[in-house]
């Protein structure tokens, strides 16, 4: 069984994370876990409540949410989890989504969080680490962050939506950029529907809708 790590940080935009989630236990162990700052933003964004009473309430909640005991959860102050272990061999770390202070933690090597540790062991042993900022817009700080990381191979994947599937609601905008984030892990999913396919073909890109005259 595949293993990947997926951290969950404290930025706008749980519900990728959950959708990369979904992708990902299908083929594999998900070893998870997540800021502090991330449980309320994620009961304010999705209504899920997974701040238990101990972290073992937490996995159990996952677990029963997701209806996979694929799913293991560690504290961000467990500095003695497995993943901040280079023995702990993983196919690789996703960060869905991924805030500015965790972007800057990993970037400089201050691994003050199980998220932050566990990517400098990603990093170190060489394997595919991904992060998706959730922020906009960069300051030169920001992108200066991404800048480094990418230079040492990590896969900056901002959830940057596009709009030639025809999404019809938030839901398939949200399919897209988690299908995207886990084709750079070469994780099959239909998430999304694929440019070229099922689609009307007209030169010059996407089919839109010609404008009433006189509009």
């Amino acid at each position: 069984m595949k293993r990947y790590i997926l951290a969950i940080t404290g930025a706008s935009g749980s519900l990728f994370g959950l959708r990369v989630l979904e992708g990902l236990i299908g083929i594999a162990e998900v070893h998870l876990t997540l800021s502090s700052q991330s449980f309320p933003i994620l009961l304010h964004e999705t209504g899920l409540d997974w701040s238990g009473g101990s972290d073992a309430e937490t996995e159990r909640r996952i677990q029963s949410h997701f209806r996979s005991p694929r799913i293991y959860y560690y504290n961000e102050r467990d500095l003695a989890a497995p993943l901040s272990s280079g023995s702990f061999v993983t196919e690789g770390m996703l960060v869905v989504p991924c805030s500015m202070k965790t972007l800057a933690g990993i970037a400089n090597g201050y691994t003050n969080t199980l998220a932050e540790r566990a990517a400098d062991v990603t990093l170190k042993e060489g394997r595919p680490l991904l992060l998706s900022p959730r922020e906009m817009p960069f300051s030169a700080i920001h992108l200066e962050n991404m800048l480094r990381l990418a230079r040492l191979g990590v896969r900056i994947a901002p959830p940057v939506p596009a709009f030639y599937p025809r999404p019809k609601d938030l839901d398939e905008l949200v399919n897209f950029v988690a299908g995207k984030i886990l084709d750079c892990f070469g994780v099959s999913h239909k998430l999304y529907r694929r440019w070229g396919t099922e689609q009307e073909k007209r030169p010059g890109g996407p089919a839109v809708k010609k404008r009433a005259r006189g509009s």
